[in-house]
């Protein structure tokens, strides 16, 4: 079976060695359906080459705590056993990746290198000085897009009005099935690679203050169940309730997204071959692959994704002008962060990501909007938003956390709309309206009693 071309993009071209072949993991945490895997295979059973997988340990990653790298290393150990039943072994690096990852290829003469595809800044400059390092071909796929990012647009998107004909284009010619990756048959040297996964932990400095979430198993097979249950249980109200923040009718698929547990490319076609109405499919899918391939669209083509210069001008102008408009309330950091606000809903926002690792997706918008509303200026507003959201959300540090921030805070994808204090022309949500939507002191009993 070929892969699309389009799904690879040559990052460096140089020589190849006769060495073997190595996938550097980072933002795609699984075995199955895995297209950066894929074609790593491809290259090495081409040449007959050993297949090795890396994965480097990056301390402080993005205001991330052990909560987070807890479920990433207990995902990344279900990661390691089915490379092992394929032949193929995991190699758990620490330290800088712009440097350790050129000093594992050269030092174990490696002859291709493929890596996956991921928009944030930081990611873009490890890619770009470990290439800068090495002479052999270096690819990436991008195997976390439904419609590989570099295709779907080749400028940062407007909306997703503007988004959204631009994948549906293209997007049954990327719907197509994942190959099974093979047991690999030319073996690594398997002495090369052993490691303790119990002294993992003591390269890390993360803040343990965050307690591990115990809600949700992290793993390939873990999502794939989580999937069946939300296709067999949720989506056929998803349409109705997923607004609803009192009522469980999220997919939960969220975290398994963000670390790569399970493929986007996996659930689409899974949804697709359910047997459920077209349109309560179409609800789910356009969160799915449009906003969520939107978020990866503004990541990738604008460097300024979490800061206040990279709203739009509109954006940037409303909020100057509205910037020293009185607050009714204004908190600290530290308030915001220990829930300590007049507003029991947007505290039970808080708490609810502290608590779980996870906060529904209704209540984040309103969450980063009252932030915008209590601070001093929106720039500080954004910082507060992402900080807290990529300290205690299982699937924070990720494009659609940055972009969900943007838009409530700087209006990003979205358009005025009348104007009004503080918030200038930027949308504006109230607890008032949240009552009209759904129960409020339901979801709020709800919170206290997790």
């Amino acid at each position: 079976m070929k892969m699309h071309p389009h799904r690879v993009y040559l990052y460096k071209d140089g020589l190849t060695t006769s060495g073997p072949v190595i996938y550097w993991m980072s933002r795609d945490q699984r075995v199955d359906d895995n297209w950066a895997l894929i074609y790593a295979q491809k290259r090495a059973l081409e040449r007959k080459a050993p297949l090795g997988v890396i994965f480097c340990l990056a301390s402080n990653f993005l205001d991330a705590t052990w909560s987070q790298y807890d479920f990433m290393l207990r995902g990344l150990r279900c990661v390691a056993a089915a490379l092992e039943k394929k032949n193929i072994p995991l190699f758990i690096l620490s330290g800088p990746a712009e440097e350790t990852i050129p000093a594992f290829i050269i030092r174990r003469n490696v002859a291709v290198a493929v890596t996956d595809f991921d928009p944030l800044r930081i990611k873009k400059e490890w890619r770009e000085q470990a290439a800068r390092q090495i002479t052999i071909p270096f690819y990436e796929v991008d195997a976390h897009n439904i419609v590989p990012c570099r295709l779907s647009s080749l400028k940062q998107e407007y909306s997703a009005r503007t988004f959204r004909p631009k994948i549906r284009r293209v997007l049954n010619e990327f719907l197509d099935p994942f190959p099974p990756i093979k047991q690999h048959p030319y073996k690594w040297d398997t002495l090369a690679h052993i490691f303790s996964w119990d002294q993992l932990p003591g390269f890390l400095k993360a803040d343990r203050s965050v307690p591990e979430v115990k809600w949700i198993e992290p793993g390939e097979a873990a999502a794939r169940k989580m999937l069946r249950l939300f296709i067999k249980s949720k989506l056929t109200s998803y349409d109705v309730i997923r607004n609803n923040p009192s009522a469980d009718g999220q997919s939960q698929l969220s975290p398994y997204l963000h670390f790569g547990h399970i493929s986007a490319q996996r659930i689409a076609l899974e949804v697709r071959q359910s047997g459920i109405d077209k349109r309560l499919q179409d609800s789910f899918l356009e969160e799915l692959i449009v906003r969520r391939e939107l978020s990866d669209n503004f990541c990738f083509y604008n460097e300024r994704y979490d800061t206040f210069d990279g709203f739009s001008r509109w954006a940037q102008a409303t909020l100057r002008e509205h910037a020293r408009d009185k607050r009714e309330y204004t908190y600290s950091l530290k308030e915001f962060e220990n829930a300590e606000t007049h507003d029991a809903l947007w505290n039970a926002a808080q708490m609810e990501m502290v608590k779980t690792g996870k906060m529904h997706g209704y209540m984040r918008m309103y969450w980063a909007k009252k932030i915008l509303e209590w601070s001093e200026t929106a720039a500080e507003a954004l910082h507060r938003a992402l900080y807290l959201n990529n300290r205690y959300e299982l699937d924070g540090r990720d494009p659609s956390g940055y972009v969900g921030c943007a838009w409530a805070i700087g209006g990003i994808h979205d358009r005025p709309w009348p104007e009004r204090s503080v918030f200038g022309k930027i949308r504006y949500m109230s607890y008032r309206g949240c009552r009209s939507k759904f129960n409020v002191d339901e979801y709020i009993q709800k919170i206290e009693s997790v």
